[in-house]
């Protein structure tokens, strides 16, 4: 196992947080996590890979411990987030690179790849969704709030934020809930606790109908750039169905899906079993 370094960049003044693992010189892979997370999402995988990958793990600006700037001076939106941490990659020198999506990570990744292609050598989706038929029926509170974006339809999104529900989206689809570490699960209910949280998740909430409009865009880009993709799939995920997960062969000749027994959170239990199919996938 190599060695994880905990870092801070900064990115115009906002401190992004992340960490790192493997030799510089390795194919490298940026690890994009969802909400309510951060990069400690990838605490079991990147010890998985870390001998034969450069592993690069950024907290998104707001979540983890990268810097949770007022909504007075920072707009959070998905084009936001993917602006900083496209310029985060800079700062921090990646070239060319996997990237890893997960729920939040899939529009912020994909953005980065329809800005530079040329940079993304493959890609791994976690439960990363690009397609409309991806979309459970879980996501209608959040529909209702982009249809109707009045008070009352965003406060029916603060039970999304609250500990209990933290907890269900980790153990939701999995058959033995005892094999879930409360560490994941812990922290992210920390950071969501922390004042001045909340407002900006919900902004994002309402935000995440602009993901579903690109689409379009991203799958034109799957098939104009045929990156190398493979889709690891919590089969039980109550918010991204397996037909999101079906849907990349389509557009991507050669796409690669794997289907596993467990819900959202895929790693919690999974890593093992994931970062074998990632190290035969990016081998190959």
């Amino acid at each position: 196992m190599g060695t994880i370094h905990y870092r801070a960049a900064d990115v115009n003044g906002l401190k992004i947080s992340y960490r790192e693992a493997g030799r510089t010189d390795a194919p490298t892979v940026l690890l994009l996590h969802g909400f309510p997370t951060a990069g400690h999402m990838f605490r079991d995988l990147i010890p998985l890979l870390a001998d034969s990958f450069h592993l690069v793990a950024p907290d998104l600006p707001g979540f983890g411990q990268s810097d949770l700037p007022s909504r007075d001076t920072f707009k959070y939106s998905f084009d936001n987030l993917a602006d900083v941490i496209d310029r985060f990659t800079e700062a921090v020198g990646l070239k060319r690179f996997a990237i890893y999506i997960f729920d939040y990570g899939a529009p912020v990744g994909l953005r980065i790849a329809l800005k530079h292609p040329e940079r993304i050598s493959a890609i791994v989706s976690q439960n990363g969704n690009a397609y409309a038929e991806g979309l459970s029926d879980g996501w209608n509170p959040i529909r209702a709030y982009w249809e109707n974006p009045s008070q009352a339809n965003r406060d029916a999104l603060r039970a999304f934020l609250k500990p209990e529900t933290t907890v269900w989206q980790y153990t939701h689809g999995v058959s033995d809930p005892t094999t879930v570490s409360p560490d994941g699960y812990s922290l992210d209910s920390f950071y969501l606790a922390r004042p001045g949280a909340d407002e900006p998740q919900l902004d994002l909430f309402g935000d995440y109908k602009s993901n579903v409009a690109l689409y379009p865009t991203f799958q034109k880009y799957f098939r104009d750039h045929k990156p190398p993709l493979l889709a690891v799939w919590g089969k039980n995920d109550p918010f991204f169905l397996p037909p999101g997960a079906e849907a990349f062969k389509r557009d991507v000749t050669g796409a690669v899906v794997r289907f596993f027994d467990t819900g959202h959170f895929a790693l919690e239990t999974h890593a093992a079993e994931i970062a074998a199919a990632i190290r035969d996938f990016l081998a190959g």
